[in-house]
């Protein structure tokens, strides 16, 4: 996100140089540089532990598999939030929880922090966001998954590990 306007008083912003970070929007009436920023969230890979990856559809995105994310909430951290993120969306329980790497997402402007989340395979529980979700084997998860996606390089990453 790029400030136009202050978030503090609505002043129109003008441009700073601030330090070794370049030209920055700044705000003259507070006296302050309000740096962009991308929206952080979780991507988290689900596995058994056994060689099965859990994946879902959703009900308002494409058609493709994905793995669950979703955004970090205000005084939550990154791995509550991928521990959340998991029990809402599949009704599993994380019981090991590795962070893999982070990925920009330019689509949304997000930065996503990828996790590996060893869940207790049991029946779905689905939230109303995801249509449907199913147990696969690695060949059928890297199909599934599209290519040049977030969940496709999480997916590279953790094998690599």
């Amino acid at each position: 996100m790029k400030f136009v306007f202050c978030p503090r008083c609505g002043s129109k912003l003008t441009t700073k140089q601030v330090g070794d970070e370049g030209e920055i929007p700044y705000c003259e009436s507070c006296g302050r540089p309000w740096f962009s920023f991308s929206y952080p969230c979780v991507i988290c890979l689900l596995t058994d532990g056994e060689g099965r990856f859990a994946l879902i559809r959703q009900t308002y995105a494409t058609k493709n598999y994905v793995c669950v994310a979703g955004f970090i909430k205000e005084q939550e951290t990154a791995e509550q939030t991928a521990v959340r993120e998991v029990r809402e969306e599949t009704g599993l329980e994380v019981v090991k929880l590795r962070y893999i790497n982070s990925y920009y997402y330019p689509k949304h402007d997000n930065l996503m922090l990828g996790y590996a989340c060893t869940v207790k395979p049991r029946e779905f529980k689905l939230s109303g966001e995801v249509e449907r979700a199913g147990w696969f084997g690695l060949e059928e998860a890297r199909e599934l998954l599209s290519h040049g996606t977030v969940g496709k390089d999480l997916l590279r990453d953790y094998l690599t590990l």
